[in-house]
């Protein structure tokens, strides 16, 4: 586990071989995540619990589903989060006819060098905008599965890894099933989070329309911070303490859902992973080097609620019902207010 000390801002992390990464202070990563944060609500105004949710995940190293109607920004929204990063953005229409190689890419035989070489897909790419994600087929879908989890692209048994930092941004529409595959349970345990956007109050929207007669504020939009300081960012992020007995509080929570009355299938362990690692980033961002329950609970319906299958219900209304019971789960859960969350 990584410890830090309340005294010190600066927390170190070590990546996979054990190396200390550079890290940032709090103040500044919180500085930085301000300056997106106000410039991705003037493409999407009104919405800043989504646009709040969209920014903890890609500092939490996770992948993000925007899952809503059309026309409320679902777009719009992964595009301003790409185009507020200066790294290499990639956007993919899935359709039923895309193939896995228009994903991962191809081998191309070279005859000058008589040999195979290997074409990069539009996955290579820091950020990867996947629009519309479930009218691809399942074949084509799963061509995601390895990158989302493992962070790199097999092809002719050649193993590719991807960039670092690495984000998929996918977006689908709950309500519309013609020409539509829904995406396995496999593929939603790999999305660190489920957001919807909801349609925007009468104000917003009024500014909408006065504010997008001529031109389009996502045009606007410059990159805020560079690829190196969003890789300080995520790792002050990593290097976040959390407490034992709020993991245990995390552990409580995601197990509780396994045993719930109205869940056939509850959150994987996958999903006590990847709770904790947006509760820490939740934590950055509001500018706490430690965990406390509250983050865990501030992240537990959009991390949850996409992995829960319950019993005999399906559809648009199955997520309503799935965040209500994450709700409920947290509310019964036992919050360690005893012990000591910092060091």
């Amino acid at each position: 586990m990584t410890t830090t000390s309340p005294t010190d801002d600066r927390p170190r992390a070590r990546d996979r071989d054990g190396a200390d990464d550079a890290v940032m202070p709090l103040a500044d990563v919180q500085a930085a995540a301000r300056r997106i944060l106000e410039a991705i609500a003037t493409v999407i105004d009104g919405k800043d619990g989504a646009i709040s949710t969209a920014l903890t995940v890609l500092l939490a190293e996770g992948h993000l589903l925007i899952e809503d109607v059309p026309g409320v920004g679902k777009t719009q929204l992964a595009r301003a989060l790409a185009k507020s990063v200066d790294a290499s953005v990639s956007r993919i229409q899935f359709t039923p006819d895309l193939l896995p190689s228009d994903i991962t890419g191809v081998s191309i035989f070279d005859r000058e060098r008589s040999g195979f070489e290997f074409k990069p897909g539009p996955v290579f790419a820091n950020v990867v905008i996947g629009d519309e994600i479930n009218r691809a087929s399942p074949k084509t879908q799963s061509a995601l599965l390895e990158s989302l989890e493992e962070r790199q692209v097999t092809v002719d048994g050649v193993t590719h890894p991807l960039p670092d930092p690495f984000l998929v941004v996918a977006t689908q529409n709950p309500v519309e099933m013609e020409g539509t595959y829904a995406l396995p349970e496999a593929q939603r345990d790999r999305f660190m989070a489920r957001i919807s956007i909801g349609y925007p109050d009468s104000a917003s929207e009024l500014r909408m329309l006065r504010q997008r007669e001529r031109t389009s504020p996502l045009d606007a939009l410059q990159p805020l911070v560079s690829l190196d300081e969003l890789r300080r960012m995520i790792a002050t992020v990593r290097a976040i303490y959390t407490a034992e007995a709020v993991e245990q509080y995390a552990v409580d929570i995601v197990q509780a859902t396994r045993v719930h009355p109205d869940v056939r299938l509850g959150a994987s362990p996958r999903a006590t992973l990847q709770l904790m690692r947006a509760a820490k980033s939740w934590a950055a961002l509001n500018g706490r080097r430690f965990v406390v329950p509250d983050d865990v609970d501030a992240m537990s319906g959009a991390v949850l609620g996409h992995r829960l299958i319950l019993a005999g219900r399906a559809g648009a209304g199955a997520v309503s019902a799935a965040y209500d019971i994450v709700s409920d789960v947290v509310a019964a859960t036992q919050v360690p207010l005893d012990a000591s969350v910092s060091r």
